[in-house]
């Protein structure tokens, strides 16, 4: 009797306590073995909503969308042990994703380039939990977001959906191949994101090479397939053109001596020059080295149309449409947009935009408590002539009217530091003080005891904004916010009481935190 009087307590504690989900106990009767199995759910928790009863409620929860630069370096930065953080992507490791085009070529191999992210997270005092999954959809209103487990273990435990709540939310999902729609695209190229892409690639050039060196094949056909292109004369492509060069000349001509006249590399750009979004001296010896090495380039090229062995191109300027024959396409365009972060998009009112804006904090806009960084994200800087009668009445500290050069120099710093095109603006102009700016203003007589009115401070500014750059999709940019977005959740609280960022030129007092920079 004294077993089933322990069961009835038990029992009791599961209606007590009903957040202890599952529990069996074991124990003998007259030499039996009883054993009790309760399964009970919390009348106050969502149904499918990810929970712990050890998780203590006075913590914040940060939610983290992406295990990729801007995910992991945040995870990897993030110190403050009072979140509770929660990891959600597909993808259950970090890629070295720069080394992608050598793991193409076999110079690296694909495990030398990825990281386990529980590897990273346990190393942490932070509360980090990963789960294997993706995010679906993101519910800003109701600050949950919707998760469904990869689809070959979506039938584990029968568990697929799943909702996460949140307190802030860091979206570092990145982005999408970029296609333009281009018909055949999907069905004909390889892409160059994952670690897969990179396999998938290797294979293909190695089954270009084995197909060509069948017996036979006529000279055209060998030379069809050894027709390898690459579309996009951005960092990814020209890097994975040089290499393919390189594995082609240094290995595969000794395995495939027969074949090694009838390969050529062929690289299409739509602009006028490949990496167009670097110095020009950059851009000039790219296109000069590969000149010398027999990759022809091919700028003013737009692909309209791909199918299954040709691929068709559009003449910049001309219009002509020309053929090219291939073995091997891989389509390195630029960035998409993924569909979660398009349907995030329309609720909040960015939905003709092709990533999500945020602020200088990189605060997704109209979203307090939502974070967005990485390829998902572009900085919506704000302009100074969009402020520019706030900034001067923040200057003008006696209502005077006008402004003079000392209270200008006040606030210049401050400017500087919410404005980042001004700072570049005087460095490209050679300026070394207020004077020199306000020349252009009041012309070569202005002196410490100038004073501007408002339409002069604006003609001042005026040419500022023309500085104004945005920062490249590229790795390192992703990796400087992630570290970044960590600092300012590190130091949260802290900033609260002491701000430390400019002044509030539309408000008052100081930003919590310097912009990102």
């Amino acid at each position: 009797m004294r077993g089933f009087t322990f069961y009835e307590r038990v029992s009791r504690s599961f209606h007590d306590y009903p957040s202890l989900s599952k529990l069996v106990v074991l124990f003998t009767v007259s030499g039996g073995t009883l054993v009790a199995y309760s399964d009970s759910q919390s009348n106050y928790v969502e149904k499918d909503a990810v929970t712990s009863p050890y998780i203590d409620n006075k913590k914040k929860r940060v939610v983290v969308l992406g295990t990729g630069w801007a995910g992991t370096s945040f995870l990897k930065n993030l110190n403050n042990s009072s979140y509770d953080v929660q990891v959600v992507s597909p993808r259950n490791y970090f890629a070295f994703t720069p080394l992608l085009p050598s793991v193409t070529c076999g110079t690296v191999e694909a495990r030398s380039i990825v990281e386990p992210i529980r590897k990273i997270v346990r190393k942490k005092n932070v509360d980090i939990k990963f789960w294997e999954a993706e995010c679906f959809k993101i519910d800003v209103e109701n600050k949950k977001v919707y998760c469904r487990a990869n689809e070959e273990k979506s039938n584990i435990n029968g568990i697929e959906d799943f909702i996460v709540d949140y307190d802030y939310l860091v979206i570092a999902i990145g982005a999408r191949a970029n296609t333009f729609n281009t018909p055949g695209v999907v069905e004909n190229c390889h892409f160059l994101k994952e670690i897969e892409d990179a396999q998938r690639i290797r294979r293909s050039v190695i089954d270009c090479f084995e197909r060509a060196s069948l017996p036979d094949l006529s000279d055209e056909e060998r030379k069809r397939i050894l027709q390898f292109v690459v579309v996009g004369g951005g960092p990814t492509g020209v890097e994975f053109a040089a290499a393919l060069h390189d594995f082609v000349c240094e290995d595969l001509v000794k395995l495939y001596p027969s074949v090694k006249d009838f390969v050529k590399i062929t690289l299409l750009e739509a602009a006028d020059h490949i990496l167009g979004m670097f110095d020009k001296r950059i851009t000039s010896f790219a296109e000069e080295k590969f000149k010398r090495d027999g990759i022809d380039v091919k700028t003013g090229s737009m692909v309209v149309k791909v199918s299954d062995k040709e691929i068709s191109t559009k003449e910049r300027g001309k219009g002509e449409i020309s053929s090219l024959n291939y073995g091997m396409v891989v389509w390195s365009t630029g960035i998409g947009t993924r569909p979660v972060i398009m349907d995030f998009m329309k609720q909040i009112n960015q939905a003709n935009r092709r990533a999500l804006a945020t602020d200088e904090w990189l605060r997704v806009e109209r979203c307090d408590s939502v974070y967005a960084l990485g390829d998902c994200a572009t900085i919506n800087q704000r302009k100074v002539m969009e402020d520019i009668a706030a900034i001067f009445a923040k200057a003008d500290k006696d209502n005077s009217g006008t402004l003079t050069v000392k209270e200008f120099q006040e606030v210049i710093d401050d400017i500087c530091e919410r404005y980042p095109q001004v700072a570049l603006y005087l460095k490209n102009k050679q300026m070394s003080s207020i004077v020199d700016l306000l020349k252009e203003a009041k012309g070569n007589d202005a002196k410490e005891s100038t004073e501007l009115n408002i339409e002069e401070f604006k003609t001042a500014l005026s040419q500022v904004d023309s500085q104004m750059k945005f920062l490249p999709a590229t790795a390192q940019v992703a990796a400087q916010q992630g570290a970044y977005l960590a600092t300012c959740f590190n130091r949260m609280e802290e900033c609260e009481k002491n701000p430390e960022g400019p002044l509030r030129f539309r408000g008052e007092g100081r930003h919590r935190f310097k912009p990102f920079r």
